[in-house]
């Protein structure tokens, strides 16, 4: 773990002293800055000022006792007195899920009017930073219209990725730091975090928001599709532990950033096949893979949408660039694009499609058959050379990664491009 720094000049305010936020402040204390919590539970802040935690978590006792010992932290439950030296101000407090699934947003609103009001006429910058889980928009549509007014005041996201259960560790040793907001003042943030030797990640607003939610969510898929692999192995006689075990063993494409871009809708071969097939098998087993039985359709929509973007397209002729599965390829079966170029003509737009690997006349066997039997007058819609494609098309949709000298003649043909590929 992150060794003890000397006292550092930062002073710094907590709000909120639950899991979150008390595992923060702690840990930044640990961290060598001066460390104000506060809390309107009483509760809570006595327990910070005798050094103990609040409530239970591996080591969270240990390192508030020695903030508290080393006179680097103390709590309140008065804004003004917290926040009157404060340089940077953390809102950790918790937006708990309504009934429907929305956030409750009212402990937010609340401090933030705590601090407007704490802050106001006071001549000392600060930062805003809000650590608190919130939809994409809430830092800009919630927490800044009330400080707004303030002088010398800025406001950024700082999401936490602690665990219950680690969350020592993970402050300490962190895999990710996201700040979002205006340059300087989401630098002066990042800053806080160097001592832990993390490079922070710099980004805007919302995508700092919405990153909470996409680690989160990727999180829960992963439990489940664990789970559901390991239901089938087991119904098939085989040790789910050991399937799941070898594949995180490979780090190139398994557990990496292989395949997590957000593009086009996947098609090919195998990945549509082989869902078909383990969800079949699992049916017949009497085995229900709710996550794996969600692919295809999950694909399906995805490529409804993209192919709803195309028709919504002003009119004109539209250029596709891309007609296999994927780049670096002539295989069509079950590719993406040619679902794309069969509603398009149907909707009665006008297309033509040029692919760098792809000769209609070229191709045979079960690649002809899928897309004859789409499309059977392809042909007539393929065209020879991207050039010919960029000079007779109004719009140009991009669904492959195209080549550098190929994306270097669509960036000077002046076409409006949607490109659609990761």
């Amino acid at each position: 773990m992150a060794a003890i720094i000397e006292k550092v000049s930062t002073h710094v305010a907590v709000l909120g002293l639950g899991y979150v936020g008390c595992v923060s402040a702690a840990g930044l204390a640990r961290l060598g800055y001066q460390i104000t919590g506060i809390d309107v539970d009483e509760f809570k802040v006595r327990c910070v000022l005798e050094g103990r935690a609040p409530f239970f978590e591996p080591g969270l006792d240990e390192l508030v006792q020695q903030g508290v010992e080393r006179g680097l932290l103390t709590a309140t439950t008065s804004a003004v007195q917290g926040l009157c030296e404060a340089d940077i101000a953390f809102i950790c407090v918790g937006t708990p899920g309504e009934r429907n699934g929305n956030l409750g947003l009212e402990h937010l609103r609340r401090v933030t009017t705590d601090i407007a009001g704490a802050v106001a006429g006071r001549g000392k910058p600060l930062v805003v930073a809000v650590r608190s889980t919130v939809f994409p928009g809430t830092c800009e549509e919630v927490v800044i219209p009330p400080l707004s007014g303030l002088k010398g005041v800025s406001v950024v996201s700082n999401p936490e990725f602690l665990r219950e259960g680690s969350a020592v560790r993970d402050f300490l040793e962190p895999s990710l730091v996201v700040v979002g907001g205006p340059d300087s003042a989401a630098r002066r943030v990042a800053a806080v975090y160097e001592p832990l030797g993390v490079d922070p990640c710099l980004v805007s607003f919302r995508t700092a928001e919405m990153l909470k939610y996409a680690c989160n969510a990727y999180h829960a898929v992963k439990i489940c599709f664990a789970n559901e692999i390991g239901s089938l192995a087991a119904a098939l006689g085989v040790s789910g532990d050991e399937v799941m075990a070898t594949l995180c063993r490979d780090t190139k494409l398994n557990v990496s950033p292989a395949y997590l871009r957000p593009g086009f809708a996947f098609g090919g071969s195998c990945l549509s096949k082989d869902l078909r097939a383990l969800t079949y098998r699992a049916g017949r087993l009497d085995i229900r893979l709710p996550l794996l039985e969600s692919g295809l359709p999950s694909n399906d929509a995805h490529l409804r949408r993209a192919i709803q973007t195309v028709i919504d397209l002003p009119p004109g002729p539209i250029g596709v660039f891309g007609l296999a599965f994927k780049e670096n390829t002539d295989d069509l079966r079950e590719s993406p694009a040619v679902t794309m170029l069969k509603v398009l003509i149907g909707e009665g737009r006008d297309v033509r499609v040029f692919d760098p690997h792809i000769r209609i006349g070229d191709i045979y066997g079960s690649n002809r058959r899928f897309v004859l039997s789409s499309i059977p007058h392809i042909e007539r819609l393929t065209v020879a050379s991207l050039e010919d494609l960029l000079s007779w098309a109004a719009h140009l949709v991009v669904l492959l990664k195209p080549s550098p000298a190929a994306a270097a003649a669509i960036a000077q043909s002046g076409l409006p491009v949607l490109n659609l590929c990761p």
